[in-house]
């Protein structure tokens, strides 16, 4: 009689990953403080965080310390915890990311030189809209968004090129993982399909700001060799009504659609790969 072979350690493993015999729940608390600091425009004291999470300080002051001093979170003098950037500068080292940069930095300049105008590059990070980069206008004023500022999808251009340009499975499941930032609008469902279905049309996103009043923000996606959207590339236009020239709407619009179809082609993208153009 044969004898049934075993499962090997590795397919046990496997089976029972999601078993509570692989909690982990000093790491566990560790994240839940992370989290909270993410949602969290001016940080919270320990208190804070412990009532949040439902647990007393005694449980997560060693965690918030060995945070501190892993370089994760930062605390102010008056004993509020915020995160730092490290989180940000962990995910930069990814090579795709890096890659994404480098190729863009560059045309991001001639973009800002060209348009007169600040642009960024932004990405869709767990929920949101993050920016990745950032390029000033040259004139002697300029309005843009910090390099690992946090955006709302649902009501700012980038996260409305960002979901356009995903097919229906991708675009739902960004969706449900949707977290609102401080400040961020409400979005009725129906609107927000109908917004997606034109920028998909028009090739682009131009609205104004739901944030900002007098910028209009000119959105366009950055394509992957895959066929989809990986970047936003925004330009919140700001229009000027001194003597001095500079271009129109539509001009930066031209521009700003120039520079994102090299920079999709330097990504590896074909219009074989899917619909994009215009």
């Amino acid at each position: 009689m044969t004898t049934p072979a075993k499962d090997s350690p590795d397919e046990d493993l496997g089976a029972e990953r999601g078993s509570p015999r692989y909690n982990a729940p000093a790491l566990d608390k560790g994240l839940d403080i992370l989290e909270v600091l993410a949602d969290s425009m001016d940080g919270c004291t320990l208190n804070e965080i412990a009532q949040k999470l439902g647990r007393s300080v005694s449980e997560i002051f060693r965690m918030a310390v060995t945070l501190e001093r892993r370089g994760y979170v930062m605390v102010d003098s008056g004993d509020r915890y915020t995160l730092s950037l490290k989180m940000f500068e962990l995910a930069h080292r990814q090579r795709p990311l890096r890659s994404l940069i480098a190729v863009a930095l560059p045309l991001l300049r001639e973009l800002a030189h060209r348009a007169r105008q600040s642009c960024h590059l932004a990405m869709y990070q767990g929920g949101r809209v993050v920016v990745i980069a950032q390029v000033d206008s040259p004139e002697r004023w300029s309005f843009g968004l910090k390099i690992g500022v946090m955006m709302g999808l649902t009501d700012t251009s980038s996260g409305h090129v960002l979901l356009a340009f995903r097919d229906e499975v991708e675009r739902a499941r960004m969706l449900a993982a949707h977290i609102k930032v401080d400040g961020e609008l409400a979005m009725d469902p129906g609107e927000l399909f109908e917004i997606l279905r034109q920028v998909r049309e028009r090739g682009h996103a131009v609205m104004d700001s739901r944030q900002i009043r007098g910028v209009t923000n000119v959105a366009y996606p950055v394509m992957g060799s895959a066929g989809q959207v990986i970047a936003a590339l925004n330009v919140p236009h700001i229009e000027r009504i001194d003597g001095q020239a500079s271009p129109s709407l539509e001009q930066v619009k031209a521009i700003v659609h120039s520079i994102t179809t090299r920079i999709s082609g330097l990504m590896g993208y074909s219009a074989d790969n899917g619909p994009y153009q215009e």
